[in-house]
């Protein structure tokens, strides 16, 4: 394999469209009072990002924070521990947040473009693609979009949990070359802090697999609400599909004008071979299944080794409530997961047409629309 150095100059400097995620950790330094943001640290990212779109790339900045500038105007200690009340916080918080990024862009003649997502907007393609054409528009003028999740309206269901998520799949939303994931850690690391070292840090990663994940470890605090999992797992969306992803301290003011020159910070994460298209990343990563469908061994052979589609009669059981357009999970005679496709049927006419030769659909169901359950078109493999 390549030096980490030669790697870091063909897959992070060439890269033109980048998107940056900033944890509540990096951002609540310790000048900053209690939840709120260290104003040194907002502005050493600001400065650094106007200086990428200076050099004609595109950034995009994954936030959080909106909890942390809450608890600060209300002076809350504790993250609440409710949704009702951590909707209340972000409510409060979001605006202080965005003015923050607002006074500190327009120092480099940049505005802040805030964009509130669920994750509702990626499972809808319409609104998937309006978010996608929205943060290009951003792009084409003096803008940096800023983009969090929607705490005040998200819920237990749609909710992503921790912004690492939404960073990857944003990511795929603009099919940006390189997802930098900011946080609290030099890298990924040999051993986790607090063990009497800090471990050495990892500098390349070629596959994430279960040694990596290994390594994973989850130093929360009372603000922030992922991990170096949450980080790993973000990594591997945007890998998969074929973007270098990269974890590194964002508390060094300096990181992301290190991480471009391709010098050796933090860890990088290798893409998988191959990208694929903006359709197959939204079936893949983004839209979330609504059913399960149980093929035979002869099914998922023709679907993974010889690219064909899904037909009734190797279907076996087909479980959940969706409708006709709906994602649904492809599992093997094991139960095991390995696709994802858009349902030419409901759960209820596949359940009558399961294990059925396509000829006999219209007698079954009085009427065809397609001889396929799932065209291989609308079908991603995970692997």
């Amino acid at each position: 394999m390549a030096s980490g150095r030669e790697l870091r100059r063909k897959y992070v400097c060439p890269a033109k469209r980048i998107v940056v995620k900033v944890g509540t950790n990096v951002l609540t330094g310790p000048r900053a009072p209690s939840g709120g943001l260290d104003e040194s640290r907002v502005s050493a990212i600001t400065d650094q990002i106007a200086t990428m779109v200076k050099e004609g790339r595109q950034v995009a900045l994954v936030t959080s924070g909106a909890i942390g500038c809450g608890m600060a105007e209300l002076g809350l200690k504790r993250r609440p521990t409710t949704l009702p009340l951590s909707q209340a916080a972000a409510s409060v918080g979001q605006g202080v947040l965005m003015a923050h990024y607002e006074r500190h862009f327009h120092r480099h003649a940049l505005h802040a473009g805030q964009i509130l997502l669920t994750h509702e907007d990626f499972d809808s393609r319409e609104r998937y693609l309006n978010a996608s054409n929205t943060i290009h528009a951003l792009f084409d003028l003096p803008c940096v979009p800023i983009i969090n999740e929607n705490d005040t309206i998200s819920t237990e269901e749609i909710q992503f949990g921790e912004n690492d998520r939404l960073a990857a799949l944003v990511t795929h939303l603009i099919r940006a070359e390189l997802l930098i994931l900011l946080t609290s850690a030099p890298g990924l690391c040999t051993e986790p802090p607090g063990r009497g070292s800090a471990g050495q840090v990892i500098e390349v990663v070629e596959r994430i697999d279960a040694d990596v994940e290994r390594l994973a470890f989850d130093e929360k605090t009372p603000l922030g609400v992922g991990g170096m999992k949450s980080k790993i797992e973000a990594a591997r969306i945007a890998t998969q599909a074929g973007e270098a992803a990269v974890i590194a301290d964002g508390r060094d003011p300096t990181v992301l004008r290190k991480i471009m020159a391709g010098e050796p910070v933090g860890t990088l994460f290798l893409p998988a071979a191959g990208k694929l298209s903006s359709y197959k990343r939204w079936l893949r990563f983004t839209s979330r299944p609504r059913g399960r469908v149980q093929v035979d061994a002869g099914a998922r052979a023709a679907l993974e080794e010889r690219g064909k589609s899904l037909l009734p009669s190797g279907i076996v059981s087909v479980e959940g409530d969706f409708q006709r357009g709906d994602v649904v999970r492809i599992v093997g005679p094991e139960g095991d997961e390995f696709a994802r496709g858009l349902s030419n049927y409901s759960e209820a006419d596949i359940e009558r047409i399961k294990g059925c030769h396509t000829r006999q659909i219209e007698q079954i169901l009085g009427y065809k629309l397609y001889d396929e359950v799932i065209h291989r078109d609308n079908l991603a493999l995970l692997s």
